[in-house]
This record gives structure tokens, C-alpha cells and sequence, in this order.
């Protein structure tokens, strides 16, 4: 189902309300890059929240994933009190919101880092500089190679490659993220890292990952790993950074 609003189609999934949850009142708002993850969090903890899915390209966007996120959630049956965020901070995409729903929101930069992390130790950002992560059992035109395709294909081989290289001077590793959702080992699959990792003259890695904290948020076990708002409250960037930037700031000073 498509949803309609702001003058054309809103790329938002909607797998609504299975059978016998007609008096649930909580539902998942999920990023479609984790749809696995989403899925396997609640088969491993037994529940079944309906959930919807905002399309992954609205990341280039900060803002306009904003728009969506409030239209999504001011669109779900008035009966949900309770919103499961299965998402990061994505770039500021929760920055200034504020919502008539409670509101449960891992305290987590990205989606690379909700599966990088693997304790109940609060870090909002797991990544390494210079890395490109890959940690989804489909290969499309979010990987390297598929990027530099399309440069290719719409500048031509020389213009097509400089404009790469300059995409992705900054980056020295590809890391495959070991979560256990996915058969990360299974050969085409590595096949395309290794050819991601050549285009950008780096290394190939695997790190370790989990669905740790999105089975942390489907069956309530809300500690520091979350931010719980309650409805008409406003979503600042401290509320998601603040305490996690003061604790690491004291160990570098140390």
C-alpha cells in the first residue's frame, strides 16, 4: 500500500495489522534497510507488531525523511500510543520532532551502528573512520560497485571514475558486518565486497554485529540504550548525544 500526501507518492511500506492484533497499541516505524533485522528481532522475541516501513532513499534527505516520519506516524490508527523507532538519528531525521505518541528511539547514530552494536554499553556511534559497512543480504544500487556503475553508465569511463574516486577518497576498508540475520560468507556475496573493496583500493574485513538492540526495543528492555519520549515532547540531539559525548569526552581527557 502507498500511501498519499505532499503532492505525490510517499515511500512508506505498510505490512498493517496481522490477525488478532486488532487491539494492539504499539507499532514499529522502521527504516527499510533493516527490514531483515526487523523481522528476525521479532520472530527471536515472539511479538508481532505491525510495522511500517519508510524507504531507505529518503536518508539523502534529512529533512524530508522529518516529513515522512511525522506524516507516517500522524497517519497510524489513533489505538497506537506506543511507537518502536527501529532507526537511528539518520543525519537529524528525529531532530525538532515532536509527537502526540510515545516514543521509543535507540540512542544510536545510524543503522550501521544499531547492527554494530553487540552489549548493553551505550556507544552512539560504532564505526571506524574510513570504512564502508555492508551488512544486508541484498545487493543493489546502495553498494560501492553499484555506485560506481551508475557514474559510469551517466558520465562515461574517465569522468565516471574521477568522480568516484573523489566520492570515496576518504575510505580505506570494506566491512562485513557478521550479524547472523544473513549468510554474509555465502560467495557471490563476498564476491561483490571484494569487488567493492578494489574499487576503492582498500581491504576487505569482517566485523563483529548483532540484532542485539533491536530485540532490546521489541521486547521493552529500555535502559540508556534508549530515549523513551512521552508525547508533546521535543527531540533535541543532546537527548540522543549529550550523556554519551560527556562520557567519552572524560576517557580521552583521562
Amino acid at each position: 500500500m502507498i500511501w498519499q500526501g505532499y503532492g505525490g507518492d510517499i515511500p512508506i511500506d505498510l505490512t498493517f495489522w496481522p490477525e488478532g492484533l486488532d487491539d494492539c497499541d504499539t507499532a514499529i516505524l522502521a527504516c527499510a534497510t533493516l527490514t531483515e533485522y526487523v523481522h528476525a528481532a521479532q520472530r527471536a522475541c515472539k511479538t508481532s507488531f505491525p510495522v511500517v516501513f519508510l524507504d531507505r532513499n529518503l536518508h539523502v534527505d534529512p529533512d524530508l525523511m522529518r516529513r515522512y516520519i511525522l506524516d507516517a506516524i500522524s497517519m497510524l490508527p489513533e489505538d497506537i500510543h506506543t511507537v518502536l523507532v527501529a532507526m537511528g538519528f539518520c543525519g537529524g531525521s528525529w531532530k525538532e520532532v515532536t509527537c502526540p505518541r510515545r516514543l521509543v528511539i535507540p540512542r544510536i547514530d545510524d543503522c550501521v551502528s544499531m547492527v554494530m552494536t553487540t552489549s548493553d554499553e551505550l556507544c552512539v556511534d560504532t564505526k571506524e573512520k574510513g570504512h564502508m559497512y555492508e551488512f544486508g543480504a541484498e545487493y543493489d544500487g546502495f553498494s560501492i560497485g553499484g555506485i560506481y556503475d551508475d557514474l559510469v553508465k551517466e558520465y562515461g569511463p574517465e569522468k565516471g571514475k574521477m568522480v568516484f574516486d573523489m566520492m570515496f577518497a576518504g575510505y580505506c576498508n570494506v566491512d562485513i558486518v557478521e550479524t547472523g540475520i544473513y549468510d554474509c560468507h555465502e560467495p557471490e556475496f563476498v564476491a561483490n565486497a571484494l569487488r567493492d573493496a578494489a574499487l576503492i583500493d582498500g581491504e576487505l574485513a569482517f566485523v563483529p554485529g548483532s540484532n542485539h538492540l533491536l530485540e532490546k526495543l521489541v521486547s521493552r528492555q529500555w535502559d540508556e540504550q534508549f530515549l523513551v519520549v512521552e508525547p508533546g515532547t521535543t527531540i533535541t540531539q543532546d537527548m540522543i548525544f549529550g550523556s554519551w559525548r560527556k562520557r567519552r569526552n572524560r576517557r580521552l581527557t583521562c
